[in-house]
């Protein structure tokens, strides 16, 4: 397999982009990253999107954006992995580069979330879970990761006030991404007086409904050479997993299997450990998700995790930062381009771009994306070249 780096980044902003559609804010993220990586041509596109069908009417996503980005007759595919499309989108452009296939190939995601109103949006996103044995009877995302925080909290002895630390680091974070949705500081005292949600999730220790696009441009090591306008940054691993949707039949609900045997091929094919990695972007789609995501991919023992914001571990300046973006907690989440904007939060950090939020000496970093409950898990290592 071929060396690959991602050439150019780009991104909207994100939140409730009511002046744009579907396949604007595609385009719009798309034609910066073409910009950043200073091409005009790709040989490929890949866009993760959840569910264009459900959010706006919208299949056959692929080559539409492909129409409306200018770049037909080009290999076009939609990428679908609930709120893991994004990433394993920028996966499946990996293997093509990696492979010898294409040597430019755009990777992007965008959903657009905000024109349905909030039964259809919880409808939508409830797909990714099992229809049969949890939607049907009423449980939605939110409760079911109410389940795993109480499993959490009764097995290790964390407290809300713990949990809430979680969002709190993440929105600290976001008031430096011009980017994110959220650009406010919160306290925990807020978290644990905003409405309960799913007990013992409060509504701030949830990601938001969002509107946005994100796209990056990967290109062979050795044709970045002649192209590449700015540092190129290498992708060091890629692994992939999927796990049983629905919680009932896994032996533990707070471990995330998929994730711990996506980070192991990662860090296997990167051959370093998680004690080499700088900065972590973690899918913490509720405050419980980054806690038990970190510790299923071996960063900490079972418990410690959930301590770890409170301590000030996972902080801007702390042993390991994690989600310095906001996180989908503030930074946003428009399911099928989260993983993307992941990607694009380890590029500017290595290439030493990230401005106030930059993570000193970063030279390595981890983005981990899943669908669902953790049925599916992404995970990518990239490094500075």
């Amino acid at each position: 397999m071929r060396e690959v780096v991602v050439i150019g980044i780009g991104m909207t902003k994100w939140g409730e982009c009511w002046k744009s559609s579907l396949r604007d804010l595609f385009v719009e993220a798309a034609m910066k990253a073409m910009d950043d990586a200073g091409v005009s041509q790709i040989e490929s596109l890949y866009v993760g999107c959840m569910s264009g069908g459900l959010f706006n009417g919208q299949e056959h996503i692929g080559p539409l954006v492909a129409d409306y980005l200018g770049v037909c007759p080009v290999p076009a595919v939609r990428v679908e992995s609930a709120c893991a499309s994004g990433g394993v989108a920028f996966r499946q452009a990996y293997i093509e580069v990696a492979s010898g296939m294409s040597d430019i190939v755009l990777a992007g995601g965008v959903e657009k979330m905000t024109d349905v109103d909030g039964s259809e949006a919880t409808y939508a996103l409830g797909t990714a879970a099992d229809q049969e044995y949890e939607f049907f009877h009423g449980i939605t995302f939110p409760g079911l990761y109410a389940l795993m925080a109480r499993v959490y909290m009764q097995k290790y002895g964390i407290t809300g006030e713990d949990m809430a630390s979680v969002a709190v680091k993440n929105h600290a974070h976001g008031l430096m991404n011009s980017h994110a949705q959220f650009q406010r500081a919160i306290t925990v005292e807020e978290v644990l007086k905003s409405s309960m949600v799913a007990d013992p999730l409060h509504l701030l220790d949830c990601s938001p409904i969002t509107d946005g696009a994100a796209a990056v441009i990967l290109c062979s090591k050795e044709k970045a050479m002649s192209l590449s306008k700015k540092r190129p940054v290498k992708i060091l691993g890629s692994g992939h997993a999927t796990d049983s949707i629905a919680l009932h039949d896994r032996k533990q609900i707070e471990h995330f299997t998929s994730t711990e045997i996506a980070a192991k091929k990662a860090f296997a094919q990167a051959k370093i450990g998680p004690e080499a990695v700088n900065l972590i972007e973690v899918h913490d789609c509720f405050t419980i998700a980054e806690i038990c995501a970190l510790e299923s991919m071996g960063f900490f023992a079972p418990g410690q995790a959930g301590k770890a914001a409170a301590q000030g571990t996972t902080a801007l300046g702390g042993k390991i930062p994690v989600n310095v973006s906001g996180g989908l907690k503030a930074k946003g989440h428009p399911v099928g381009a989260t993983g993307i904007a992941q990607i694009i939060e380890l590029v500017e950090q290595l290439r030493h771009e990230a401005g106030q939020r930059q993570v000193a000496n970063a030279k390595i970093g981890l983005a981990q994306n899943m669908g669902g409950t953790a049925a599916s898990s992404v995970v990518h290592i990239l490094e500075a070249c």
